[in-house]
Parts: C-alpha cells; sequence; structure tokens
C-alpha cells in the first residue's frame, strides 16, 4: 500500500493529536486557459493545535516548493502524498506551498475545453478524498475547519466557493476574489469553480432571511438550462427541509452548477453544489428525467444537513449520509416536489441496484467494515445509498414518520458541525420514538444480504409466506383477481414476518389470480412469483391500478429472469406488451432496459439473434404506435437504438429518417442526442461510416457532439478499427474520464466479443499494472469497461489465484466482474431449449 491510501487506524491516530481550526487556500489559475500549462500554484495555512511533536499533511500535487511552521521554513519532507511537519508546538501556523496539477478525470481540478467556443471551465470534486490534489489538506472528515478561500482567475470569469464573494481587486492577467469564512467542513466538502459559467440568479425568503440562489452552466449550453424550474425545486426544498429538521440552511448561499465530464450525479458541496450535464436536457426529455434531477436536487439539499451539518466520523458510516439523502430525496420529491410516483421510481430503480449489488459476493452491510482509502471510493454503491434508503423507509414505518424527524432533529441540535458514528443517530431515534432499535439495527444495518419472500398455496387453499436468510419484516400481501380483464384487488394482509414460514391468517387462495408480497413496497427484500401469479400479470400487468404494484411486479419480474427462472424469451414477450401499455415512464424505461440486457447478457446463444430481431420489430412499432410527442414514444425511439446495435434489420429505414429523406414519426424530435444513438447503432453494424460521423458532428459540435463522434468511430465493426480503440483505452493517457468511457462504449457496442476476444489475455496482464499507474477512477473504468465477456471463468479465475495480494479495491472490482460472468453463463445454460 502506497502512502495516499491513508487508512482508518492512521487517521483516527492523527485526529486524536490534531485538532483543526482554520485552513486558508490561496489558489492561482489565473493560466489554466493555456494548455501547455499543466500546473497551478496553490497556497495551504493551516492554524492547529498539537499534543503531538510531529504529523503530516496530505497533498497529491505536483511539487512541494516551501514549508514553514511558525515562522520557521523547514526543509521539505514530501513522499508525493505525504508532507511531514515536525517540531510542532501546543498551536501550529503551517504554510504550503506547492504546484497542484490540473486533471482531466474528474479528480480535484478538473480543466475542461469547450469545443463549442475554445472556452476554459475548471471546477473541483472531492469526495472521498481528492481535495489534496488541489491543496495541502488534513484529508479526512473527522477533522473539520473554518476554510477561507482566495482564488486568482481570469477576468470575465465566473468565481466560485462555498462561501460568498467578499472581495475582488484587479491583478496581472485577471482578479483576485477572497470568499467568507465558511462554517466548520470537512475537507472533501470544500469547492471551487471557475471559468466563464452563464448563471442565473434567484432568491429564496424565509421570514427576515433571504437566501442568495444561482444556477449555472457552460455558456454553450445556455440555451437549454431550464433554470426557473430548478430554481422552483430548489425553493420548495429549502421550505420542507428547514421546518422538517428544525435547523435553519446554515450556509448561506445556494449555488447550483452544471459541470463538464462529471464523475458523479451531484455531489452536496455546501453552497456550491455540483452537478452532472446530464441534468440539462439537450433535447426532448421525459417526465422521469426531470423527476430524476428533482430527486437529486433535494437528495443534494438533505446532504446540507445530513452529511455536511453532521459528518460521520471515518467512511464506514458512509451510510449516516448517502442512506438518509437517498430517502430524504425521494420522500421531498413526493412531500414538496411537485412528482407524486416518486416512490414508484425508488421501487423501480434504486431498489432494483441495491437487489443487484447485495447480491454479489462483496457484498457487505449497509454500516460497513472500510479500511482504507480505495475501500472507500468504491463503497459508493448501491447498499450504502439505495438499500440503505430502503431500510430507513421500513424504519420510518417502524417508529412513525414524526418520531422519525423528531429524532433527526434531536440528532442535529446534538451533534451540529461534528462528526458521529451509528450509536449517535439510534439512541436520538430512540429517544424520540421510545423503541429499543437494537434488534432492529442488528438485523438491517450491520448483516448483508436481501430476502427472498414468496408466496405459496396450499393443497387446501392456505396462503404461506416463507422467507430466506430470515429477517424482520412488517409488510402488505395483495390479493389480486382478473374481472373482466382487469387484476383488481380484492384485499390486503398485513403481515409481521420473522420466521422463514409464516401463515397468512384469515386468506385463502380460492378465486385469488396474484398474490402479491409486499405490494405497497415498505419492506426490502426480493419479491418471488408463484407461476399462476406469473401467468396472470403476464396477461394482465398493465391492467393493474397502482403504479406501487406494478412497479414490485416488474422488479419480480426482473429478478426471477436474473435468477435464470423466468425465460428470458418470456421476460421480453411481457416487457414488449406490457410496457408498450405502461403508463408511468420510469416503469416502461426500466422494462425497456431490462428486456435489453436480458437478450444481450442472458438468452440463450442460439435464441439470441432471433430475439434481438423480435426486439427491434417492437421497439419500431411501438415507436409508430406511440402518441406523437409523449415520453413514451421518446423512451421507444431511444431503445430503438440500441436494438439496432444488435440487428441491422432496419438500418436502410433509420438511416433514411436520419438522412431526412423518410419521414419519422409524428411529434418525434430528431434531436442531436437521438441522432447521435441511432448513428452509434448504424456504425455497430457496419452501416456508418468516419464521413457520417464526422458530417453529424459539423451538425452538433458540442461537448456531447464530440463524445458520441468519438463512440461512432470506434464502434465501426472492423477488427483493426476495434483494436485501435481497444488500445487507446488503455494507453492514450490524453483521454478525458468522458473521452475514455465514449472509446469503451465503442469497443463493446453490438456485443460484437468476436472482434475483441483475441484481448483477454492482455486484459488481465495490464489490470494490476494499470491500477498502480492510474488514478483510481479512470483504472475502474477501465477494469470494469473492458472486462472480458468471455464464454468460461478459467482466466479470471487464474487471475484471481494468481493475485491474492493485489490491492483489495482491485481485487473487489474483478470479484464483482467475475461474478456477473457466471451470473451470465448459469442464466444462458438455464434457458429452455428452443422448439
Amino acid at each position: 500500500m502506497t502512502s495516499a491510501n491513508l487508512t482508518r487506524d492512521e487517521t483516527a491516530a492523527r485526529s486524536s493529536t490534531i485538532r483543526l481550526d482554520t485552513v486558508e487556500v490561496d489558489l492561482d489559475v489565473r493560466d489554466a486557459r493555456d494548455p501547455a500549462t499543466q500546473t497551478f500554484p496553490t497556497t495551504a495555512t493551516l492554524t492547529f493545535a498539537a499534543a503531538a511533536d510531529a504529523t503530516w499533511l496530505d497533498f497529491l500535487g505536483e511539487s512541494v516548493d516551501s514549508v514553514t511552521v511558525n515562522g520557521v521554513a523547514r526543509e521539505v519532507q514530501w513522499d508525493g502524498a505525504r508532507v511531514r511537519i515536525d517540531g510542532l508546538a501546543a498551536h501550529n501556523v503551517v504554510t504550503v506551498r506547492g504546484r497542484g496539477r490540473y486533471s482531466t478525470s474528474g479528480e480535484g481540478l478538473h480543466r475542461f475545453r469547450d469545443p463549442v467556443d475554445g472556452e476554459v471551465y475548471l471546477y473541483t470534486q472531492y469526495e472521498p478524498a481528492d481535495a489534496r490534489r488541489v491543496y495541502p489538506v488534513f484529508e479526512q472528515p473527522d477533522m473539520k475547519a473554518r476554510w477561507r478561500f482566495t482564488v486568482n482567475a481570469p477576468s470575465g470569469w465566473q468565481i466560485l466557493s462555498n462561501g460568498a464573494e467578499t472581495a475582488r481587486e484587479d491583478l496581472a492577467g485577471g482578479v483576485r476574489v477572497e470568499f467568507a469564512e465558511t462554517l466548520p467542513l470537512s475537507s472533501y466538502i470544500t469547492a471551487v469553480a471557475a471559468g466563464p459559467y452563464h448563471r442565473v440568479d434567484g432568491e429564496w425568503r424565509s421570514d427576515d432571511r433571504a437566501v442568495p440562489l444561482g444556477v449555472l452552466c457552460r455558456a454553450s449550453l445556455a440555451p437549454h438550462l431550464d433554470a426557473d424550474e430548478i430554481l422552483d425545486i430548489t425553493r420548495r426544498g429549502l421550505e420542507f427541509f428547514e421546518p422538517a429538521f428544525a435547523y435553519p440552511y446554515p450556509w448561506g448561499k445556494y449555488d447550483q452548477i452544471f459541470v463538464p465530464e462529471y464523475n458523479l450525479g451531484a455531489m452536496e458541496n455546501p453552497g456550491l453544489v455540483t452537478f452532472t450535464e446530464a441534468y440539462v436536457f439537450r433535447g426532448a426529455s421525459t417526465a422521469a428525467q426531470h423527476e430524476g434531477r428533482a430527486n437529486t436536487i433535494l437528495h443534494e439539499m438533505a446532504h446540507m444537513w445530513f452529511g455536511d451539518l453532521v459528518t460521520m466520523r471515518w467512511w464506514d458510516d458512509l451510510w449516516l449520509k448517502e442512506s438518509f439523502a437517498d430517502f430524504m430525496g425521494a420522500h421531498a420529491a413526493v412531500a414538496a416536489g411537485g412528482f407524486p410516483d416518486a416512490w414508484v421510481t425508488f421501487a423501480s430503480r434504486r431498489k432494483g441496484w441495491a437487489y443487484v449489488q447485495d447480491q454479489l459476493p462483496t457484498t457487505h452491510p449497509i454500516v460497513a467494515d472500510i479500511p482504507d482509502l480505495e475501500a472507500a471510493k468504491l463503497n459508493f454503491d448501491g447498499i450504502t445509498y439505495a438499500k440503505g434508503a430502503s431500510v430507513l423507509k421500513q424504519l420510518v414505518a417502524f417508529v412513525g414518520e414524526d418520531a422519525f424527524f423528531r429524532g433527526a432533529q434531536r440528532y442535529f441540535a446534538d451533534h451540529a458541525f461534528g462528526n458521529t458514528t451509528l450509536p449517535d443517530l439510534l439512541s436520538a431515534l430512540e429517544a424520540e420514538s421510545g423503541r429499543d432499535l437494537t434488534t432492529w439495527s442488528r438485523a438491517w444495518l450491520q448483516t448483508s444480504g436481501v430476502s427472498e419472500i414468496a408466496i405459496e398455496r396450499g393443497d387446501a387453499g392456505d396462503l404461506v409466506l416463507t422467507q430466506t436468510d430470515p429477517r424482520p419484516h412488517r409488510l402488505t400481501c395483495g390479493l389480486f383477481t382478473v374481472s373482466d380483464r382487469r387484476l383488481v384487488r380484492r384485499g390486503t394482509l398485513q403481515v409481521d414476518a420473522v420466521d422463514p414460514r409464516t401463515p397468512l391468517e384469515g386468506a385463502t387462495a380460492a378465486g385469488i389470480d396474484l398474490v402479491l408480497a409486499n405490494v405497497d413496497d415498505r419492506t426490502y427484500a426480493k419479491v418471488s412469483l408463484d407461476a399462476a401469479s406469473t401467468d396472470a400479470v403476464a396477461a394482465h400487468l398493465s391492467s393493474i391500478e397502482d403504479p406501487v404494484a406494478r412497479a414490485v411486479i416488474w422488479a419480480a419480474l426482473w429478478n426471477s429472469t436474473r435468477d435464470g427462472n423466468l425465460p428470458v424469451t418470456r421476460f421480453v414477450e411481457i416487457a414488449g406488451d406490457h410496457g408498450t401499455r405502461e403508463t408511468n415512464i420510469a416503469l416502461t424505461t426500466d422494462a425497456i432496459t431490462h428486456a435489453a440486457v436480458a437478450i444481450g447478457r442472458y438468452a440463450a446463444p442460439d435464441a439470441r439473434t432471433p430475439l434481438a430481431e423480435a426486439w427491434l420489430d417492437t421497439c419500431w412499432a411501438a415507436v409508430w404506435a406511440a402518441d406523437p410527442g409523449s415520453d413514451a414514444q421518446l423512451a421507444w425511439a431511444r431503445a430503438l437504438g440500441g436494438a439496432a446495435a444488435r440487428s441491422a434489420n432496419l438500418a436502410t429505414e433509420i438511416r433514411a429518417m436520419l438522412a431526412g429523406t423518410a419521414a419519422a414519426p409524428a411529434g418525434l424530435a430528431l434531436d442531436p442526442d437521438l441522432r447521435w444513438a441511432w448513428l452509434v447503432a448504424l456504425a455497430a453494424t457496419g452501416h456508418a461510416s468516419a464521413e457520417d460521423a464526422d458530417a453529424e458532428l459539423a451538425s452538433d459540435p458540442s461537448a456531447q457532439g464530440h463524445i458520441a463522434h468519438r463512440t461512432v468511430l470506434a464502434a465501426r465493426p472492423d477488427a483493426a478499427v476495434r483494436e485501435a480503440a481497444w488500445y487507446a483505452a488503455w494507453d492514450d493517457e490524453s483521454l478525458t474520464n468522458d473521452h475514455l468511457a465514449a472509446t469503451i462504449a465503442g469497443v463493446r457496442a453490438g456485443d460484437r466479443r468476436d472482434l475483441i476476444a483475441d484481448f483477454d489475455d492482455e486484459y488481465f496482464a495490464r489490470i494490476r499494472p494499470t491500477w498502480a499507474a492510474r488514478s483510481i477512477e479512470i483504472a475502474r473504468r477501465l477494469v470494469v469497461g473492458l472486462f472480458p465477456a468471455a464464454e468460461s471463468l478459467d482466466q479470471v479465475d487464474a487471475w484471481l489465484t494468481q493475485n491474492q495480494d493485489a490491492p483489495a479495491a482491485l481485487r473487489r472490482l474483478v470479484i464483482e466482474q467475475r461474478d456477473g460472468l457466471a451470473r451470465d453463463l448459469r442464466v444462458r445454460a438455464a434457458q429452455p431449449a428452443a422448439h
């Protein structure tokens, strides 16, 4: 392990002897527009008390030029990751000057040049530990400080940080901007952004307080920025969270900035929240996309309290912020955001993510064991976010919503600007609810794995709820019958299930066509449908009135397909039939996505081509049959692109629509994103050339256009083309994070395994050196994105056997990819023989 990979034990030892007070940061990015300049001057001055003679600061920069301790220059002791500081007094002022390096990986201070106008944009992204790429820090969440930022940047730029701007003066080559001192913050949520960003201002008022609001994006995206909707959601959220948490928003201003080449959905930097530009919709967008953006805005806003005001002590308790924010995003979207179906989307998407993650051999408890930063980086997963939020939803039902929020209010009041662990939260909730949460915590927070629940029909008409991996569930079972070709709910049963088998007292299977456990999605468990229920939903799923019940059923069908119990052909038939009639666009989109995955990964090899061709026909018919301009039409048009990458049967028709020589379906806008998606599909089957890609780029020279152009070029089904792209992904270190992802997407386009199978041995030879040489974000994309979709486990098993001493985070990724491949092979083998 290198000194860059900080451990839990050594950071705990450091914080036990150091009490940090303030950090002053001075950055100079006036030369950022010069492509030849790769570094920038950075200075940090830290004021702290010490009970030890020596410590270290964390810095992953280009150079450390000077170190001053209490006014005395010291010899620089820096190993590339840690700056040793010795001769400390009881109270200290330490200044470290050096040079940081601009990033193209989305970690640290990311620099982006807009191909539309040549303008340069900067922003920072630090979680879990990349502030040290920009300035020397104590890089651990339990060492909070009051931060004062000063930034030198080109004139005419927007320059932002967590605090409000307090002073500005001209200087040679630019301006110098000072920002207000923050309240105590952990280093990973400090932030800076600079560039000619387009800005829209707003305000939110609460009694006699005014909170300035700002929404920003690149200038070339300004025509697409629907700032009014974003500001409306922001005001609704602040209006909801302040009284809910009984603690005024503490961070002054509230800027939200949409940034390019972002690795995450968003990041909760107080006063300067960063978001992916994917939330700036360049063309047509569905209600589900707007709901998803609102959910993310509210998720990050919840972090202003859960995570920013009160912060976990170490990354073991990451759930203390992420699980709560995930829960609060959906809860607030329903309660205040104007999206009453947010829990439907949660049931389908977020819990689906959790179910997949929780079945991996690397699953872990919600309260995880995180020994070091590499482990922390990979723990931003479906367990920490979605399973944790699912369990919290159950907890709210268990203790009552009022008691839950009172507990949260007590938690904030007791620990504001501090750091916490699991017992701190549980004690607050216990105090307000009067319930002992020890057993609940042990069952749900401190164990791993997912229960599978089903309902058996006995010969005498009795019903029994069964569960694997038993946990205490409080859930609702729905009983449905077919009436006038519709599935209608005839009754519900409230069940407290603890044991492997729980009889459903007072219920009978007589006359019941569908028995649905967890019909209201209250608990966290995989639901399995019996054969009669599966037949009923195959015929009548889209007729069920309750969208949450439909979400639970769609999830049950998908999990059954992933487990090899429901044939892929049957799932795809159901998706084609009821996906076209599903009225919730998020469920429609998920059904479409799952059908495509089922064909590509789980279908028997001899069935894949006819199934792919049939699915292409389904998508084509659905696009033409959908209401003009509807969300469903757009969803199926996007699906058409994915389907056309596997079958060229409609290539001529799709090319004609792109060329304008054939009419597109009425109401369907062929916006740039849809055009590129279709062009990638055509390229993957050999029906789009480099010249076609160049012509499309001329029409859409945006950043997104350049990314898609790269994918089209790499997707052409020529062995030499795929080989060049494969090697470029590994060897071309000039590729930014998004350009790397685009290259990998081209290599994998159309599932053309035959074009890249020869590189399997080299993949396994490369991953360990790549992990050592590249940033964890870039290395992760390569390890996951280029993992061979082989026909056996022999090579990956050999690598795992021969590399038992490899970094734990790398082994985790390989183990997870192996598990996915093993499932693919197992499910394919379980498919019924074709007739």
